[in-house]
């Protein structure tokens, strides 16, 4: 007979005594339970112990997460938090410097557990700290230490940031600024000063004042604090007012930061981590959130230095025609120009600007290809405007639904996607990375008008297409700008044409009734095949991130299905893994017959938890719940949708549920349409009776191997 669902075994340690094995009854005070370990030793006062995990964090056990404990959890009997925090306050102010390190590299490891930190703030613990990092007094480790458990108790968010004193700002950011220090506390200095910026506005003044842009880039040569450096320069940026971006990114350019990135970081001889990969993505996207404000500016047509660049767009591409004396015959000839230009309003074109987005960032576009690349615009506008009327491509139409285009897939004026690391190589190889893609775009668009012999009335399919060879190249992540071309070039007209076909194949090429009653047949064992193959990668496990306050410091976890499908193991990791982990290093572990249900989205209990924060679309459409006996959960955020895919219908397969993600559908219609394609080779002629018989099971004559993402 199974035990009671409220009775846990574990494993309680004691330095030098043998362990004892108890039954943990879960509704039993935990007061009385660490009472009656305690008589079980001989030791007297049980109010000053506490139990806390043997492996793993070794965090604290309260009332609040008691629950979490399972069968066969290893436990460790300790001095309780408060006293914890008691002795450990006394030591750090000792005499002695041997004691007074150790104990500040203890504090520095107990400071992530809530419980303690609670306890050691309520001691003013961070007011000690405060004043020993302002003493000049600590250097080296015992330094780095004070700072670590600094940071770890603040970020736990029970005191705010705006409590900290001027003088404590300054001597942080001194260690910035001085040439030698060691890199354990540069690391920790440039931590708590991103942390101060984007949790107090008036501490970002503090900040700013203290620190310059020049002294952050100084520090991306070091390969130990550039992801550091550029979340510190991120968080700047992007809390700074709008009126000082601008200046900031001016600072930027001066300072050749986009050059010292792409040496230094994107090609450098270390590869890109996660956290570095995210924040290159951050100041990717605030670097063309710089674009809004012309994205949604209107052009003025009463403005006359605003016209003078439309005009400089006719000189340009006419510049060898005179101008006619008369008014009239003047007004005549801008406006057939206009018409060879491409505008809408041939008689005002400043009009064509009136809509934002893209605003008068379209006509900054056009403006810069016209002087920068000349000939290219020339070329252009030239060959349009000889072609047939219904043939030509309206170069500024095209231009201004072209930029439209690019904000919306660059996302331009959207804050970044907390977890997303989708940085393009490509922008950070320009001064003007933005200008320059938009040139490279427009003459693939005339290119694929000219190659779809379109008309005005295709302007729109035109457009479309256009718009998935950009994304289908984005994919590939060109690493520069010449790369862009070369994609580009491979995704002409017929190949975006051959790739919609070859995607759409068992859509379009098996619709007649003998084959779809054959699809129905052969629909079984491929969903069968798909089953096990989902079931396999929960058996080689995956590894999450703990999403947290700071992403610098990531913290990981991993949750593999054990072999016979009955357990699911987790447990957390100091760092991202390379390969599988042994299912006796994941300490957590949930049996299949106890989960009741997944859930997805923002039906998940952590994105109901922090829907005060900023969550964004992206983390939401990648969050998935465990839900199991009695009232648990196990929370996951896959690292991208195809482990989200990968899990989601992996657990609803453990389940006995319906695999239902878009990823198991491509694959149904994939397999399937591979294997009728090795059994029937020649379709056209055969028909299946209603009663024929039925086919034949046979091994399936391809390998179905996903790689490992």
């Amino acid at each position: 007979m199974p035990p009671p669902a409220d009775i846990v075994k574990v494993a309680i340690e004691w330095p030098g005594a043998n362990a004892q094995l108890i039954e943990l009854d879960q509704k039993r005070p935990l007061s009385s339970i660490i009472r009656e370990v305690c008589d079980g030793w001989s030791l007297s006062g049980s109010e000053q112990f506490a139990l806390r995990y043997a492996d793993g964090p070794q965090l604290y056990i309260t009332e609040q997460s008691r629950g979490d404990i399972k069968n066969g959890t290893i436990l460790r009997l300790a001095i309780s938090p408060g006293r914890a925090a008691r002795q450990l306050l006394e030591r750090i102010q000792s005499h002695s410097i041997d004691a007074r390190l150790e104990a500040l590299k203890e504090l520095a490891k107990l400071s992530a557990d809530p419980t303690f930190a609670t306890e050691f703030i309520n001691m003013e613990g961070i007011g000690t700290l405060a004043r020993l990092a302002e003493s000049g007094t600590h250097f080296g480790e015992m330094l780095a230490f004070t700072l670590t458990a600094f940071l770890e108790l603040m970020d736990h968010g029970i005191v705010s940031w705006d409590l900290i004193s001027i003088s404590f700002i300054k001597q942080i950011a001194g260690y910035v600024n001085q040439p030698m220090v060691d890199v354990s506390i540069l690391q920790r200095s440039l931590a708590i000063l991103e942390s101060m910026v984007l949790n107090s506005h008036s501490l970002y003044h503090r900040v700013a004042q203290e620190i310059t842009v020049g002294q952050l880039i100084g520090h991306l040569s070091n390969q130990e604090i550039q992801t550091y450096a550029i979340a510190l320069i991120n968080a700047l940026f992007l809390k700074a007012p709008e009126d000082r971006r601008q200046e900031m990114a001016s600072t930027l350019a001066q300072k050749h930061l986009r050059s010292i990135i792409l040496n230094h970081v994107i090609r450098g001889n270390r590869p890109i981590k996660a956290e570095m990969a995210h924040q290159l993505y951050v100041l990717q996207v605030l670097t063309f959130n710089l674009l809004e404000e012309r994205m949604m500016t209107k052009m003025d047509p009463n403005d006359q230095a605003q016209r003078d660049i439309i005009f400089e767009l006719r000189r340009i591409a006419f510049e060898g025609e005179n101008d006619p004396t008369g008014t009239e015959k003047r007004k005549a000839m801008y406006t057939k120009d206009y018409k060879m230009l491409g505008f809408t309003n041939h008689v005002n074109p400043a009009l064509d600007f009136t809509q934002t987005p893209p605003g008068m960032l379209a006509l900054d576009n056009m403006l810069y290809l016209a002087k920068v690349h000349q000939d290219t615009y020339i070329r252009i506008v030239l060959e349009n405007s000889s072609r047939e009327d219904k043939h030509e491509c309206p170069f500024g139409r095209c231009a201004i639904e072209l930029t439209r285009m690019l904000c919306e897939i660059l996302q331009v004026g959207e804050l970044p996607n907390e977890g997303c690391n989708d940085y393009h190589p490509m922008f950070f190889t320009h001064d003007r990375a933005w200008e320059e893609f938009f040139c490279v775009c427009i003459q693939l668009l005339n290119k694929t008008w000219k190659e779809m012999r379109a008309t005005a009335e295709d302007f729109n399919k035109v457009m479309q297409v256009v718009r998935e060879q950009i994304t289908r190249a984005l994919a590939m992540k060109p690493s520069s700008l010449d790369q862009l071309k070369i994609k580009l070039r491979g995704l002409s007209y017929s190949e975006i044409l051959r790739l919609r076909q070859s995607e759409r194949l068992s859509q379009d090429d098996f619709q007649s009734p003998p084959i779809i009653e054959l699809r129905e047949r052969i629909q079984p064992e491929i969903l069968e095949l798909i089953k096990q193959q989902r079931l396999n990668r929960l058996c080689e496990g995956s590894c999450f991130r703990k999403l947290g306050n700071r992403r610098r410091q990531e913290k990981f976890w991993f949750c593999r299905l054990s072999l016979n499908h009955k357990v699911l193991h987790y447990g957390d990791l100091d760092e991202s893994p390379q390969g599988e982990v042994p299912f006796e290093l994941l300490s957590d572990k949930i049996p299949v017959s106890d989960i009741k249900s997944v859930v997805t989205g923002k039906d998940c209990p952590h994105m109901k938890e922090k829907s005060a924060l900023k969550q964004n679309k992206e983390v939401l459409e990648l969050a998935f719940s465990v839900l199991y006996d009695p009232d648990e959960t196990l929370n996951f955020v896959a690292p991208n949708k195809y482990e989200y895919c990968i899990w989601t219908d992996g657990l609803c397969a453990l389940l006995g549920r319906e695999m239902g993600s878009d990823l198991t559908r491509s694959d149904i219609d994939t397999l399937i349409s591979m294997e009728m394609k090795l059994r029937l080779l020649d379709l056209e002629n055969i028909t299946i009776p209603e009663a024929a018989p039925p086919i034949p099971k046979e091994p399936s004559s391809y390998n179905f191997t996903y790689p490992k993402v």
